[in-house]
């Protein structure tokens, strides 16, 4: 990831700047002037960074500040409002800017680990109405939308085997290999070409366990390796 370019020396945080260092020093929090330094460097890049990130990023703009130091001005930033921490599924924990006023959601990749951010002000709407609707009142929400951005599903979009879906992936099979015997076997279990079939659990190691109509199946990964498959496109709904 190429961090280190997307720094930038404008002043266009000069608000967060100026309101950081006056918290910091009414607060009595020890070297404001170091860890203003670290905030410059995390609000002139736009990524979701580790701690371990925005430490190299400081390293390479030379200046040499321990890891511990730049992990806890990443604790004070997100306690006084200028960052938030984010955990994702099977992942590092990442900090991001914290916008006042604003609030967006994400959508990660599970292949290339990629973060998108975005924001559906109906999506938003519809929430809010369905915490009122029982009688429930919503202090803060977060949505994550985990699965594979446009880079890495085009390399899907022509087919593949059964043992490269992602479990939660909806895909069609399109073919059998193997031969009569294979190809009997799977039709046996139920699975036909041109089925619509849900991946529920495929960890790349063991039985490969999907949802065809109202059957769950199990195949070992060699069999799943015969069965061949193209993802579907998510089905996009108004509400």
């Amino acid at each position: 990831m190429a961090l280190l370019a997307k720094i930038n020396s404008n002043s266009h945080h000069s608000q967060e700047e100026s309101q950081f260092a006056r918290l910091f020093e009414e607060e009595g929090i020890d070297r404001v002037d170091e860890r203003l330094t670290i905030l410059r460097i995390f609000l002139g890049t736009e990524e979701h960074i580790t701690a371990h990130e925005l430490w190299e990023l400081a390293q390479k703009a030379g200046r040499s500040f321990d890891p511990e130091f730049v992990r806890e001005t990443l604790r004070l930033m997100c306690r006084y409002g200028f960052a938030q921490r984010r955990e994702f599924k099977d992942r590092e924990s990442v900090y991001e800017h914290r916008h006042l006023g604003q609030h967006h959601d994400h959508m990660i990749c599970i292949k290339c680990g990629k973060i998108e951010e975005f924001v559906d002000e109906k999506l938003e709407r519809h929430q809010a109405r369905a915490a009122f609707q029982h009688g429930f009142y919503m202090l803060q929400h977060r949505m994550e939308i985990y699965g594979l951005c446009s880079a890495c599903l085009s390399d899907r979009q022509m087919g593949m085997s059964l043992v490269q879906a992602k479990s939660g992936e909806t895909v069609a099979v399109t073919d059998f290999l193997g031969g009569a015997g294979a190809r009997h076997r799977l039709m046996t279990m139920g699975l036909k070409i041109g089925d619509r079939i849900e991946v529920i659990t495929n960890d790349g190691r063991g039985q490969v366990v999907l949802a065809a109509g109202n059957s769950r199946l199990a195949l070992g990964q060699g069999l799943a390796e015969k069965v061949m498959v193209q993802a579907l496109p998510s089905v996009v709904e108004d509400f």
